[in-house]
């Protein structure tokens, strides 16, 4: 999985989808610095995010960002998603292939643990997902995660890391920096009440 310096950014939907979304979405991609999106609705029924996820589809392929969809396989399958996040109580990656087919992307939540990680790889994750780096506004934090297991993850490994949990434009450079490849984001933006969603990712440079 190739990634580019500049398209660093991870972005992942609020819980609810608003009518500026894809309006704001749209502003957001223009500035050229996301990689990911993923659509992560957790209490919509399965023909609402049928519906949502189609229209970010659409935007997602016209800004070439790769369209991802939180824990479902089945909903990623009937979205024809470019692949799916698994937390470590979805199921396996096998599993996940076997339905969303062998060229998809699918990321694995590794919490703060570099054994995770390792049975990750073996298991060919195409990125590992480490975290919460900081206590984050999106969900409550269980895991803590060090600078340190980044560095150490490198060393074993090439596959894409991305660091989660409360990252905004006062601490991403320094996630950067430790060997991280993509910063998932989704409070900063979303829940930010001083700043509209454009200009949260104008001050991530």
């Amino acid at each position: 999985m190739r990634y580019n310096k500049k398209k660093f950014l991870y972005i992942i939907s609020p819980l609810k989808i608003k009518k500026s979304f894809s309006k704001d979405l749209i502003e957001i991609f223009k500035e050229k610095k996301v990689s990911f999106f993923q659509l992560r609705l957790k209490k919509e029924s399965f023909n609402n995010k049928l519906i949502i996820g189609k229209k970010i589809k659409k935007i997602c392929k016209k800004f070439n960002v790769k369209f991802l969809i939180n824990d479902d396989v089945f909903l990623a399958r009937k979205l024809d998603a470019d692949g799916c996040h698994l937390g470590q109580k979805d199921m396996e990656i096998s599993d996940a292939r076997k339905i969303i087919g062998k060229k998809k992307i699918i990321g694995i939540t590794c919490h703060n643990s570099l054994k995770l990680a390792k049975s990750a790889v073996n298991k060919k994750a195409d990125y590992l997902a480490f975290g919460a780096f900081n206590l984050s506004k999106t969900k409550k934090v269980k895991y803590r995660a060090s600078i340190n297991i980044l560095r150490k993850a490198r060393k074993m490994t090439n596959t894409p890391l991305v660091a989660i949990g409360g990252i905004n434009c006062n601490n991403y450079k320094k996630l950067l920096l430790n060997k991280a490849n993509f910063l998932a984001i989704s409070g900063y933006i979303w829940k930010n009440k001083k700043l509209k969603p454009i200009e949260t990712i104008k001050k991530l440079k």
